[in-house]
């Protein structure tokens, strides 16, 4: 469903935003709890200190008393109904007259805890301002060991509610703006680059083997930008692999279209060789008879395609066989003997032998040479050399080795991969994959051990029978 017609909370920007409101709300919750406590504590400490300040007024006057008038405005201008205060050697009172002779609570305020406090103002926004109170506080004039008020709740209400109603507005107003804050930073940083990915995604889901546009890169270091990067290669190793599926795919179509002709054609051609076999000239009988193998190897391959809808190799009939007989049987496949271009070499013992199917380690030896063959064209003094010795682990380690120019950093990493040459237009790029594959149905190893302008060098590692 395209963005403009998702409901508004179903989005991941606007999910952000309510949440942060509702986090910012829920700290300016808690920050207002301590918040409204210690209001009111500041409140009845003003009305003590005023009081203290009230009834010192005694002490300096006659017979420490004062007229009714005169005590009534100093228990206004403090704000409480009586006072109590003791010095060191005196007790002075003011509304001692018109004090309540049981309040409704008594709250000291000497050591007061946080819980208390916060406990205590809730009280007092439950009451409505409809008490009256005594309070016990901590002089602050030197010599005075007591001080107690009494006062009517309702104007500590009054102040107390103002007080809320201008926290829940400067609350509402954090919120929101911290939330539009950060609602426009993680927008910027997480769900803008998200929407970006998102819609990369879906592309590449609806057209998975087209091109996208290059884009650039994004340089970020933390997890967006990783992400970025690793999503950008997986397309590409994705898009390069549904290529390469797609050519097999290909050229599965077409070989099931030329495979069933090209059995006879190849019938055909091993009746003619029979007939060369039959020659007086060993040369020809000689050149006959690798061709009547060559044939018989393309006809068996055929017949597998068609048998099994796949050019996937079968399982290799592993036995103990002489390699050198096998490797010169390759050499003379490709003419190697006879050519005066390419010096070829096998330095193999006779009784070396090796644990492998002899028709499949001939196509890879035949692929190796062939690519050390042609890679060496038009050079003087070319050399291929085929080794072969077994250490103690009875592991067979052959080596197929040339004096060509080596091969390019770019073919190098892509060496094993179907479709992939070194040869430009000429070659298919399936030699070397399909060599490896065998080797690797032996259990076995085959890399590139070594390659410059020396030469060369491919190693097969094939382990022996196990006991």
């Amino acid at each position: 469903m395209p963005d403009k017609y998702r409901p508004f909370t179903s989005s991941l920007r606007s999910r952000l935003l309510v949440l942060t409101i509702l986090f910012a709300m829920v700290v300016q919750v808690l920050v207002y709890l301590p918040s409204v406590a210690n209001f009111r504590q500041s409140y009845l400490e003003e009305r003590l200190s005023a009081a203290q300040i009230a009834a010192l007024s005694l002490e300096e006057a006659p017979n420490n008393s004062v007229s009714l008038s005169l005590e009534q405005e100093l228990l206004n201008t403090a704000g409480v109904i009586a006072i109590i205060m003791r010095r060191e050697d005196k007790s002075f009172l003011l509304g001692i007259d018109v004090m309540p002779e049981e309040a409704d609570a008594i709250y000291d305020l000497r050591a007061p805890s946080l819980g208390a406090l916060i406990r205590d103002a809730f009280i007092t926004m439950e009451h409505e301002g409809n008490r009256v109170i005594r309070v016990i506080g901590s002089p602050t004039v030197p010599g005075t060991r007591y001080l107690e008020i009494t006062l009517d709740e309702q104007g500590l209400y009054e102040s107390m509610t103002s007080f809320s109603n201008n926290a829940l507005i400067l609350s509402v107003v954090v919120s929101l703006f911290t939330g539009i804050l950060v609602y426009l930073a993680l927008h910027w940083l997480v769900v803008r680059p998200m929407r970006i990915l998102k819609s990369d995604i879906v592309r590449f889901r609806e057209r998975p083997e087209t091109p996208m546009k290059a884009s650039r890169l994004g340089r970020r270091r933390d997890e967006i930008g990783v992400v970025e990067r690793e999503l950008k290669a997986m397309q590409a190793e994705l898009r390069k692999s549904l290529h390469q599926k797609t050519r097999l795919a290909e050229l599965g179509e077409a070989l099931a279209k030329i495979n069933h002709d090209l059995r006879n054609i190849l019938s055909s051609a091993r009746l003619a060789s029979d007939t060369l076999a039959n020659s007086k000239d060993p040369r020809t009988a000689r050149t006959a008879d690798r061709l009547i193998r060559a044939v018989g190897r393309a006809i068996s391959l055929c017949e597998r395609t068609i048998r099994h809808g796949k050019a996937s190799e079968p399982e290799p009939d592993r036995q103990m066989i002489a390699l050198k007989p096998l490797a010169l049987d390759v050499g003379g496949s490709l003419e190697l003997r006879e050519q005066d271009s390419v010096t070829f070499h096998c330095p193999i013992e006779d009784d070396l032998q090796v644990y492998a199917d002899p028709e499949q380690l001939h196509r890879v030896l035949l692929n190796l040479c062939r690519n050390a063959r042609d890679a060496q064209a038009g050079q003087d003094n070319a050399t291929l050399v085929i080794t072969a010795v077994t250490d103690e682990e009875n592991t067979t380690h052959i080596r197929v080795m040339d004096s060509g120019p080596g091969l390019p950093d770019h073919a190098r990493e892509n060496l094993f991969k179907p479709f992939v040459s070194s040869k430009g237009r000429d070659g298919t790029g399936l030699g070397l994959a399909i060599a490896r594959e065998i080797v690797l149905a032996h259990g076995g190893t085959l890399v590139l051990e070594e390659t410059g302008p020396e030469g060369t060098v491919f190693l097969i590692c094939l382990p022996g029978p196990s006991v």
